[in-house]
């Protein structure tokens, strides 16, 4: 039993720390990761059997036998009504490790995310693909989670959700939301796709465009009068349009290219940066597709998306670098932080200098300090 109550007590410390993984491995204590840093906790080294005991504490028995055979499995529990985990068990080095993130049951609301209200608006669109792309733990489960709450506030829909496994649950508020799990409901994400299509879905979110037949089935769905979300692990928004495309052999890009320069309607890719004073900023690339941008898709002109981004400010888009730039200003992270995560770090590092200067030469000239706000 002692084991059971270390799981317990190693969920319980995450939650109140507000860590958003727990790492556990043979030949060190467990783990956490708090505002994107590891920590070790001051506890026992872990030997073979306890991940073994902690293991068998919480994984289901399919997942167990999955292991067994592949040496690795995925599953979602529930940790009393505090918070849901999304776990990954694995064997290493012969011995058996686990990785467990936190899913927090309250969904961010929409107007806290920081995005664009034209790109919010863009999931009201009656069809069309909306791609939340970003590294792995960048927050797009959160984001997507957001949106699709928000939805369900405020229209009457027929939401399907595929995930693999189920993250944040949902309860029917004014939509209907069904949620398949890859697996426990449903055999893989394509077929689960191709499915919904006959199940009257007016929202259908695919948890990850893994393979060329899923992207290929969430790209038709979109084209078939229905709105789709997806993710992928792209940086930007001119890579992720790029990804899509190099995913198809080369005698269908041409052809998918345009479905896909009428299928896209946005996408947002997004990272998080650490604040100064403890937690993440979250800061986002945003492009909305506009005819001229759909025409550079379907011409193959993708090299040409980063300047329609710069010129597309009233459209809600801007660059990943600008919304670092503005993080920096704003105070909420630190320079080294910000560049860290830049496209172009050296570009940001100059308009960086440039800002300070002009903040220095104010200073100095008026004897009164200006708010970087106003620039």
């Amino acid at each position: 039993m002692a084991q059971q109550i270390l799981i317990d007590k190693l969920l319980q410390a995450c939650i109140k720390q507000g860590a958003s993984d727990i790492h556990i491995t043979v030949g060190q204590p467990p783990v956490f990761r708090l505002h994107g840093r590891l920590r070790k906790l001051e506890t026992k080294v872990l030997e073979p059997d306890d991940t073994v005991a902690l293991m068998k504490s919480i994984s289901p028995e399919r997942c167990q036998r999955e292991l067994q055979e592949k040496g690795t499995s995925d599953f979602g529990f529930a940790f009393h009504d505090l918070a849901r985990f999304r776990v990954s068990i694995f064997k290493q080095r012969g011995n058996i490790a686990m990785v467990l993130r936190q899913i927090p049951n309250e969904k961010l609301p929409v107007e806290k995310l920081g995005l664009p209200d034209q790109v919010v608006k863009l999931v009201f669109r009656p069809r069309g693909l909306f791609l939340v792309t970003g590294p792995t733990g960048s927050g797009k489960s959160t984001t997507l989670a957001s949106l699709v709450n928000h939805i369900n506030e405020t229209v009457d829909h027929h939401i399907i959700t595929i995930e693999d496994p189920i993250e944040f649950y949902h309860d029917h508020k004014k939509s209907t939301i069904n949620q398949r799990e890859i697996g426990v409901d449903v055999p893989g994400f394509a077929e689960a796709i191709k499915r919904a299509l006959r199940q009257d879905p007016d929202v259908i979110l695919v948890g990850e465009m893994r393979d060329l037949e899923t992207i290929e089935a969430a790209i038709t769905a979109a084209e078939t009068g229905h709105v789709v979300f997806a993710t992928l692990h792209t940086n930007s928004a001119q890579g992720t349009v790029n990804r899509i495309i190099d995913a198809f052999p080369g005698n269908l890009q041409d052809q998918i290219r345009t479905q896909l320069s009428t299928a896209l309607i946005g996408v947002v890719a997004q990272t998080l940066v650490p604040r100064i004073g403890g937690g993440r900023v979250a800061c986002f690339e945003t492009l909305v597709v506009t005819p001229g941008i759909a025409n550079l898709i379907r011409e193959n002109k993708t090299f040409r998306i980063n300047s329609a981004i710069q010129t597309g400010a009233k459209f809600g888009m801007q660059l990943m670098d600008d919304s670092l730039f503005n993080a920096w200003q704003a105070g909420l992270a630190t320079e080294e932080d910000v560049l860290a995560k830049a496209h172009r770090p050296d570009d940001l590092s100059q308009r960086i200098v440039r800002a300070k200067r002009q903040m220095m030469s104010i200073e100095e000239g008026d004897g009164d300090v200006i708010d970087a706000e106003a620039f």
